[in-house]
C-alpha cells in the first residue's frame, strides 16, 4: 500500500471503573473492578488503521508516565517517531464508567495532549490526515491548512467543539466527516441554531424514514455539499451521504447498513467508534491505491460493511485499544 495516514491526535491512559449503572448527580456508588489501559482517540484510531492493514503515523504527546503506551503503539505497527515525551507532565487520562451491559460515560483530562508540539507540518508522503478533537483546536487547524490539495482530510469531531468553534470551523476543507448521532445533532444545532428544518427527498426516504439522523445529515450536507458524511448509529448501524461518488445518480442517494450481528453480545462500547473510523480510513486508502481515489457506490458499501463488522467485534471485548480486531479476523467474519 502506497498511501500513508498521519494522525494528529490524543494519547491517554483509560481508567475503567466497572459499575452496575452510571452514577447520577449527587450520588456516590462503588465500582466492582478497576483497570487501566492505553487509549485516547488518536491512539485508538491509529491502532485501528494499522490493524486494518494500512500504514499510519501518530503525532502526539505523552508525559513521562506514558512511555509504556508509546511502546504499545509501536508494537501495534504504528509509526511513533513523532510522539514527544513532555518532561514534568503527565499523560492524558480518560475516567470511564462502564456498566454491566456495556454502556459508558467518559470524563477526559487533557494532560500532555495539550502540550505544544513542534510538528506543525505534514510528513512527506502523507496522503490521508485523520483528526479528532482531543488536542488543541489550533493544532487541528494547522494540519488542515498544511494539507495539500490532493490530501484527503478525515475529521471525527469528538468531543464536539464549542458552538463558536463549530461556526468558525473550515468544514469546506473536510473530505470525510465521521460523526455519531449526538455529534451530528450538536453540530447542526450550533450551525443553524436549532433542529434541522428540511424535507426528505429522493428514493432514500423509504430506506431512512425511521432514522432520526437522516434529516440532520441532509441539512449538514446542504451546508457542506462536497463533504462526505458518515454517521454511526450504534446498534442500528451506519448511514452515509457520499457526494464524491463517481456514479452520478448514486451520489445523491443515502447508504444505510445495519449493525453487525454479534456472537457474544455487547461487553464494552468504548472503542467502537474509533475502530469504525480507523477501518474506514484504511478502506479508503486501499481504494486510493488501486484507483487513485475514484470511488463508486459499491466501494463504499464494501468498506462500510467491513467497518460495521470490525466495530461489532470490538464491542464484544473489554477495553478500547485492546478490543480493536485484526483485519484477518474481521475478514473471516465478513458480512455478505
Amino acid at each position: 500500500m502506497n498511501s500513508k495516514c498521519v494522525i494528529r491526535g490524543s494519547i491517554n491512559i483509560d481508567e475503567f471503573f466497572y459499575v452496575k449503572d452510571i452514577v447520577h448527580p449527587g450520588e456516590t456508588i462503588s465500582s466492582h473492578r478497576l483497570s487501566k489501559r492505553a487509549g485516547g482517540k488518536g491512539a485508538n484510531q491509529a491502532v485501528a488503521v494499522a490493524r486494518a492493514g494500512a500504514s499510519v503515523a501518530l503525532v502526539g504527546s505523552v508525559g513521562e508516565d506514558g512511555c509504556w503506551v508509546v511502546e504499545s503503539l509501536k508494537d501495534s505497527q504504528v509509526d511513533v517517531s513523532d510522539i514527544q515525551i513532555v518532561p514534568a507532565s503527565i499523560i492524558g487520562r480518560a475516567v470511564i464508567q462502564l456498566t454491566d451491559d456495556g454502556e459508558n460515560s467518559i470524563i477526559l483530562f487533557k494532560g500532555a495532549n495539550y502540550a505544544q508540539h513542534p510538528k506543525k507540518s505534514l510528513p512527506s508522503g502523507a496522503t490521508y490526515v485523520l483528526l479528532q478533537n482531543e488536542i488543541p483546536l489550533e493544532d487541528t487547524l494547522a494540519y488542515i491548512n498544511a494539507a495539500a490539495e490532493a490530501t484527503v482530510i478525515v475529521f471525527n469531531p469528538s468531543p464536539v467543539p464549542s458552538d463558536t468553534e463549530v461556526k468558525e470551523f473550515p468544514w469546506d476543507k473536510i473530505t470525510w466527516l465521521i460523526v455519531n448521532e449526538r455529534e451530528a445533532s450538536d453540530i447542526c444545532q450550533a450551525l443553524f441554531s436549532g433542529a434541522p428544518d428540511i424535507n426528505v427527498p429522493g428514493s432514500g426516504e423509504a430506506v431512512c424514514a425511521n432514522i432520526s439522523a437522516y434529516p440532520i445529515l441532509l441539512r449538514l450536507s446542504s451546508q457542506f455539499p462536497k463533504t462526505n458524511i458518515v454517521c454511526t448509529l450504534g446498534a442500528a448501524g451506519v448511514l452515509a451521504l457520499v457526494p464524491s461518488l463517481q456514479d452520478s445518480t448514486a451520489s445523491s442517494e443515502p447508504i444505510f447498513l445495519p449493525a453487525a450481528k454479534l456472537q457474544d453480545g455487547v461487553v464494552d462500547t468504548t472503542g467502537a467508534g474509533d475502530c469504525f473510523t480507523g477501518y474506514l480510513v484504511a478502506g479508503l486508502m486501499e481504494i486510493h491505491d488501486v484507483r487513485s481515489k475514484v470511488l463508486q457506490r459499491k466501494d463504499i458499501i464494501s468498506i462500510l460493511k467491513r467497518c460495521v463488522q470490525a466495530a461489532g467485534m470490538c464491542v464484544e471485548k473489554r477495553g478500547a485499544l485492546e478490543s480493536i480486531p485484526h483485519a484477518k479476523d474481521v475478514d473471516t467474519h465478513a458480512i455478505s
